[in-house]
């Protein structure tokens, strides 16, 4: 591990939470492994969200090529917004972290 902090990149855990963290990213990452959703039901499925703030997670996990936005060509125009391959691979992450919340939701109420 010594080594990997001398990495230039950085430490690699570090790395990830980078493209992670944040309130709201992990939230939308989880809600979109059951496949493609619109913006709104995204939103009322996060809670306690702005739209403004989900907008820009979003766009910076699509920035970041986990998240892929499509625009329908339609008036009023449709956005959904899905996994990437790169998303995808968030898969096991995503799930561990559920399980542990499962687990341990109660400890952390307290």
């Amino acid at each position: 591990m010594e080594e990997q902090k001398n990495n230039s990149l950085g430490c690699p855990v570090e790395a990830t939470l980078n493209v992670i963290g944040g309130k709201w990213k992990g939230i939308a990452l989880y809600h979109l492994l059951d496949g493609a959703i619109r913006f709104n039901e995204l939103k009322r499925k996060c809670g306690d969200v702005t739209q403004r703030m989900l907008t820009k997670q979003l766009r910076e996990l699509e920035s970041d090529g986990l998240v892929y936005r499509h625009i329908y060509p339609q008036v009023p125009p449709k956005v959904e917004y899905s996994l990437t391959k790169k998303g995808e691979s968030l898969r096991p992450i995503l799930l561990a972290l559920r399980d542990w919340g499962i687990e341990n939701i109660f400890q952390l109420k307290k």
